[in-house]
C-alpha cells in the first residue's frame, strides 16, 4: 500500500474559501497564509540553530547589526531604526543581552543625551559563532534553489515597497 500523500492545508483552505463564495479574494488569502506559514517554518529553523547560543533571532539581529557597525556600538534609537522595530523592543533585547554579558550601555562620547549599546568581546565572539552556525544550518540551504529564492525576494520586495516599508 502506497503511503498517503499529505494534502496541503493551504490548498484546502483555498477550496473552502472558493466554496464559501470568496473566490475573488482566495489568491490573496493563499498568498498571506503561505507567507505566514513560510515565516513559521524558517523561524523554527533559525531558532533551532541559535538555541546553543541562547539567542532569539531578534537578539541575534541586534548583535549582528552592532558587529557590522564601525565601532561595535550604536545609539539605541539608530539600532531601532535600522532593525525597523520600536525602541521599546530594542531596549528589551538590550536588557536580556546585557544580563548575558553580550552588550553594555555606554554614554555617547560627545552627546550626553544619548546612550550607546556596545558589543562586549563575549558578544562579538558569540555573534560570530552564531553566524557561522546560521550560514551552515539555515542560509546555505533554505529549501529552494537560487532562482526560486531570487523570485521570492523580488516578490516580497514589491510587497514591502507597496506597503511603504522603504
Amino acid at each position: 500500500v502506497a503511503p498517503d500523500k499529505k494534502r496541503d492545508p493551504i490548498a484546502a483552505a483555498r477550496t473552502n474559501w472558493e466554496r464559501a463564495g470568496w473566490g475573488d479574494v482566495s489568491q490573496g488569502m493563499v498568498a498571506v497564509t503561505s507567507v505566514m506559514r513560510a515565516h513559521q517554518i524558517l523561524l523554527a529553523r533559525v531558532e533551532t540553530a541559535l538555541r546553543p547560543y541562547d539567542l532569539s533571532f531578534s537578539r541575534y539581529e541586534l548583535l549582528r547589526l552592532l558587529a557590522f557597525s564601525r565601532t561595535g556600538a550604536l545609539p539605541i534609537t539608530k539600532a531601532s531604526d535600522r532593525l525597523q522595530v520600536h525602541v521599546t523592543s530594542v531596549s528589551h533585547a538590550i536588557r536580556r543581552l546585557e544580563a548575558d554579558g553580550l552588550v553594555q550601555r555606554v554614554p555617547h562620547p560627545t552627546d550626553g543625551r544619548t546612550t550607546l549599546v556596545q558589543l562586549t568581546e563575549l558578544g562579538r565572539s558569540t555573534v560570530e559563532d552564531a553566524t557561522v552556525t546560521l550560514n551552515e544550518q539555515v542560509f546555505a540551504d533554505i529549501g529552494m534553489g537560487t532562482a526560486e529564492s531570487q523570485a521570492l525576494v523580488s516578490s516580497i520586495e514589491t510587497l514591502r515597497r507597496n506597503a511603504g516599508d522603504f
